[in-house]
C-alpha cells in the first residue's frame, strides 16, 4: 500500500483525487490538508507538517502560492511528492527544480495520459510539416480557473517551439487585439476561454495553404487528472531523488 496526504484536499481536483483513492486497492489515504476554512469536513486538516509524516508520498494541488512552503517541508521529511498546481512563476519552479535534488519529484502541468501523449504529438506534427504552416492554440476551462493560459497550453506551444527551433519568448502570442498587422510566419498564438463548468479543452490548430489540421483533447471529468496523479504517487516510490514529468511515469521519455 502506498500512503499518500492530499494537499489542497477541499479544491476541485483535491477531492477528486481523494475520492478515486477510495477506489484505488494500491492506495491508503492518510491525510487530507487544507487552509481553507472545512467546517463539515472533520477528517480535513490544516497540519500539514503532521501529515507529512504519516505519509509515502505527498500530492499537491494548491495554490501556487503555497508550494514552496510546501516543498520545503516534504523534502525536509524526506518525502516523495507529486505536484499538480499549475500557474507556478519561474521561482516557483526553481524551487521544484532544487527540492528534487534530495527527493523524487513529479511535477507535471497536466496529469493526463491522453494530455501527455499530445505533448508529444503535437511535436512529432510541426516537426514533420515545418515552415509553411501557422499554429494556434485554444484552451478552454471553467469560469472559476485563476490562471491563463493553462499551463498545458504553456507547455504545448514549448514543445511545439523547441520542435520548430523557435523561441517562445519571442514568438508566442498570447490573444489579439486591435489592429495587429498580418500575421508573422513564426507566431504561434495561445488563446484562452473561461466559461461555464469546461473540465479543460485543448486544441491545437496546423494551418497551412489548403488544409488543416486540428488535433483535439477534452477531458470530460476531473477523475482523468486525479487517476493520473495516483498513478503518479504509486510509480514514484523508492525512485531516486530527481525530477520527474508524466511522461517518465508513463514511460513516455
Amino acid at each position: 500500500m502506498v500512503k499518500i496526504v492530499v494537499n489542497g484536499a477541499l479544491g476541485r481536483m483535491g477531492g477528486r483525487v481523494i475520492a478515486c483513492a477510495a477506489d484505488d486497492p494500491e492506495i491508503e489515504l492518510v491525510g487530507a490538508v487544507d487552509l481553507m476554512e472545512h467546517d463539515g469536513a472533520p477528517h480535513v486538516t490544516k497540519d500539514l507538517a503532521a501529515a507529512v509524516k504519516r505519509a509515502d508520498v505527498v500530492i499537491d494541488f494548491t495554490s501556487h502560492i503555497g508550494v514552496p512552503a510546501t516543498i520545503d517541508l516534504v523534502s525536509n521529511a524526506g518525502k516523495a511528492l507529486v505536484v499538480g498546481t499549475t500557474g507556478l512563476t519561474r521561482d516557483e519552479q526553481s524551487a521544484i527544480e532544487k527540492a528534487a535534488a534530495s527527493v523524487p519529484i513529479v511535477y507535471a502541468p497536466n496529469m493526463s495520459a491522453g494530455v501527455n501523449a499530445l505533448f508529444q504529438l503535437v511535436g512529432h506534427v510541426a516537426k514533420t510539416l515545418g515552415v509553411g504552416y501557422d499554429v494556434e492554440i485554444v484552451e478552454a476551462h471553467h469560469n472559476q480557473k485563476k490562471d491563463a493560459p493553462s499551463g498545458t497550453a504553456k507547455k504545448l506551444a514549448e514543445n511545439i517551439a523547441a520542435a520548430l527551433g523557435r523561441d517562445l519568448a519571442d514568438d508566442g502570442v498570447y490573444g489579439r487585439q486591435g489592429i495587429t498587422g498580418a500575421r508573422r510566419p513564426s507566431e504561434i498564438g495561445i488563446h484562452a476561454v473561461r466559461a461555464g463548468d469546461i473540465v479543460g479543452e485543448h486544441t491545437v490548430i496546423f494551418a497551412g495553404p489548403g488544409e488543416r489540421i486540428e488535433i483535439t483533447h477534452r477531458a470530460h471529468s476531473r477523475d482523468t487528472f486525479a487517476r493520473g496523479a495516483l498513478r503518479a504517487a504509486k510509480w514514484l516510490v523508492g525512485k531516486p531523488p530527481k525530477l520527474y514529468s508524466m511522461l517518465d511515469v508513463l514511460g513516455l521519455a
